[in-house]
C-alpha cells in the first residue's frame, strides 16, 4: 500500500475547498494498468444465479473457496484459479441449477417459447441466446450459440424431451469461463488507437458488480448493446441510476464488508465460560450493526463518512443493547440508539464487530487491534515477524497483572519491539473493551490505563483514540485506495498515485461523502481504460 506517500502529497497540496465557481481540474495523465481476470466471488456467483433463475432457486453451497489478497476478496478474485475439485463443484452446481427448470416459475423465466417438437433449434436458440446474454454479460457470438443449440438438440434427442435437452445447454452456459470469470480484454480507443478502453459490454459488467454485486439488469445490458457506456454523458446517466437503485445498498454493504474484513466474523468463537455474554449469534448481530451504520451514513444521510468513527448513534438489537448496557430500542430486530456520552464507547472502534474480530478466544489482543487500525484504516503495511520468533504475550502474573504490564515485558525483547511499538500502544487504548466488546474498568482488579499515542498524537483512552484516527491524514486517502482496489480488482500502480491523490482531493472538497467518491471512481479513466492485456 502506498497511502503514506499519498497522504503526504495531499498534505503538501492542501485539501481546502476550492473557491466557489472554480471548476475541478482535469484528472492527471497516467499509464493505464493491464486488466485483471476476476473470478466471481461466492457471493457474486450466488447473486448472479438468483438473478438468472429467480428468488425460488435453491442456491449451491459447495463452491471453490474465495481467495483473499492484501486483505481483500476483491483483489483475491483476480488471482483465483480453479482446482480440479473446484471444476467439479461448478459442474455439479451447474447441473443442480439446470435441473430446477422443472419448477414452473423458473421454466417460464428461462424458456420464452413453446417448442414445436422434441428437437426445436429455433426455440432452443431463442432461450439459450437470451440466457447466455444475461449470464455472460454480453451477446454470445454465432459459433458459441451454434454449439449450445446443438448440445441442447442432441441431448433432447437422447432424453426424448426438449426441456431435458435444454438443461444441458443451460448447464453449459453456467460452466463457461464467460460466466465464472469477468473476462475484460478491452478494445482500441477510437480517440487514440495506441490506447485501449473497456468495451461497452465490459463497462456494464464492471459497473453492476461494483455497485450491485451481481449481473447487469436489462436496462444496463441494453445500454451496453447500444454502445452507450463508452460515452461520458450516457455512462454518467447509468452510474447515477445504479447509485439510486435500492440494490446499491446491498452493494455498498458488500464493499465495506470486504474493506473492513467483516467476513472474518464467520469463523469467530470465544470461550463462553470466560465471556458470559458470548453467543454464536453475536458476530451476526455485530456485523449487522456496523453495516447498518454505514448504510445510514452513505445513503440515508449522505454525510461525511468519518462520522462512523465519532458517532454515538448506532443500530442495535436486544443482544447488543445488553452488551452495550443501553435500553433495547425494539423488542425484535434492530433500531437506532444514542450511546451515553459518558460511556466511553463511540464509533466503529467501540463496536463489537471490530472488538470481537480482533481478539483471541480467551483474551483481547492489543497487537491485532493496533495492526487492524494501521493496515485496514490507514493502509500502512507492517512487516511480518521474523521466522521462528515467539510473539506470544506473557501470561498475567503478580508483577504484570494488566495487558499494559505484559506488553512492556514483551517490548523489552529487541526483536519484537521494532514492530510492536507501532501496533501495541494503539491497541492498549482499547483495553477497556474485552474480547467480546464488553466495557471493563479493571483487569485482574487493577485499573486499566488506556492512554497512548498514534504517530505522535497522544490519546487518553478509546474515546480519544477515535478522534485521533478520525483526524489522521492517512484515513481518507486509505479509503480512496481501498475502494479503488475493490473497483479495479488490484492495487494502484506507481503511475496512478497522482490520480489517486486527485480523487482524494475531490473527496475532501465534497465533504468526504462516499456516494460522491463511488461515482468519481467509476467515471475515472483508471476504471475505464487499460494497458495491453
Amino acid at each position: 500500500m502506498r497511502v503514506l506517500a499519498l497522504a503526504a502529497l495531499l498534505a503538501c497540496q492542501g485539501s481546502q475547498d476550492p473557491p466557489a465557481g472554480v471548476p475541478r481540474s482535469d484528472p492527471p495523465s497516467f499509464a493505464p494498468a493491464p486488466p485483471t481476470l476476476r473470478r466471481l466471488t461466492t457471493e457474486q456467483y450466488r447473486n448472479s444465479v438468483r438473478d438468472l433463475f429467480g428468488e425460488s432457486v435453491i442456491l449451491p453451497t459447495e463452491l471453490e473457496p474465495d481467495l483473499q489478497s492484501d486483505g481483500l476478496y476483491a483483489e483475491g478474485a483476480a488471482l483465483a484459479g480453479l482446482s480440479a475439485l473446484g471444476v467439479e463443484q461448478y459442474e455439479d452446481a451447474a447441473y443442480d441449477l439446470a435441473i430446477q427448470m422443472v419448477d414452473p416459475a423458473i421454466h417460464d423465466r428461462l424458456v420464452p417459447c413453446t417448442p414445436s417438437a422434441t428437437v426445436d433449434p429455433t426455440c432452443a436458440e431463442q432461450a439459450l441466446s437470451a440466457f447466455a446474454r444475461r449470464a455472460w454479460r454480453r451477446a454470445p457470438n454465432a459459433a458459441e450459440l451454434e454449439v449450445l443449440v446443438r448440445l441442447a438438440g442432441d441431448s433432447a434427442e437422447v432424453q426424448d424431451s426438449f426441456d431435458l435437452g435444454l438443461q444441458y445447454g443451460v448447464a453449459a452456459v453456467l460452466q463457461a469461463p464467460a460466466f465464472l470469470y469477468r473476462v475484460e480484454l478491452g478494445e482500441p480507443d477510437p480517440a487514440d488507437p495506441s490506447l485501449r478502453r473497456y468495451s461497452s459490454w465490459e463497462m456494464a459488467s464492471r459497473l453492476s458488480y461494483f455497485f450491485l454485486g451481481t449481473l447487469p439488469d436489462d436496462e444496463l445490458l441494453a445500454a451496453a448493446e447500444a454502445g452507450e457506456l463508452v460515452d461520458d454523458a450516457l455512462l454518467a446517466v447509468q452510474v447515477d441510476r445504479l447509485l439510486a437503485d435500492p440494490r446499491a445498498r446491498d452493494g455498498v454493504r458488500a464493499i465495506f464488508s470486504d474493506v473492513l474484513g467483516l467476513a472474518g466474523l464467520d469463523a469467530i468463537a470465544k470461550d463462553p465460560l470466560i465471556f458470559l455474554q458470548w453467543s454464536a449469534d453475536l458476530p451476526i448481530s455485530a456485523r449487522a450493526e456496523t453495516l447498518a451504520g454505514i448504510e445510514d451514513v452513505v445513503f440515508d444521510r449522505d454525510v461525511d463518512w468519518r462520522e462512523l468513527l465519532l458517532t454515538r448513534r448506532t443500530f442495535v438489537d436486544r443482544q447488543l443493547a445488553q452488551l452495550y448496557a443501553v435500553p433495547a430500542p425494539l423488542a425484535e430486530g434492530f433500531g437506532a440508539v444514542e450511546l451515553p456520552a459518558n460511556g466511553g464507547r463511540r464509533g466503529f472502534l467501540g463496536q463489537a464487530s471490530f472488538l470481537v474480530l480482533e481478539s483471541h478466544p480467551t483474551t483481547t489482543s492489543v497487537t491485532r487491534r493496533g495492526l487492524y487500525i494501521r493496515e485496514r484504516l490507514l493502509c500502512q503495511t507492517m512487516p511480518d515477524p521474523p521466522a521462528g520468533l515467539n510473539t506470544s504475550i506473557p501470561e498475567p502474573s503478580e508483577d504484570a497483572p494488566t495487558m499494559r504490564d505484559r506488553v512492556d515485558v514483551h517490548l523489552s525483547v529487541p526483536e519484537c519491539a521494532g514492530c510492536h511499538q507501532l501496533m501495541d500502544p494503539i491497541g492498549l487504548g482499547l483495553e477497556n473493551f474485552d474480547a467480546v466488546g464488553s466495557w471493563r474498568a479493571t483487569e485482574n482488579d487493577v485499573v486499566i490505563d488506556p492512554s497512548g499515542d498514534l504517530d505522535g498524537t497522544p490519546f487518553a483512552d478509546a474515546w480519544d483514540l477515535a478522534g485521533v484516527v478520525h483526524d489522521h491524514p492517512g484515513l481518507s486517502p486509505c479509503l480512496v485506495e481501498r475502494l479503488f482496489d475493490v473497483a479495479t480488482g488490484r492495487q494502484p500502480t506507481d503511475a496512478e498515485q497522482d490520480l489517486l491523490a486527485w480523487h482524494a482531493e475531490g473527496f475532501a472538497d465534497e465533504g468526504y461523502r462516499v456516494r460522491w467518491l463511488l461515482r468519481d471512481l467509476v467515471l475515472s479513466p483508471a476504471f475505464r481504460t487499460m494497458g495491453a492485456p
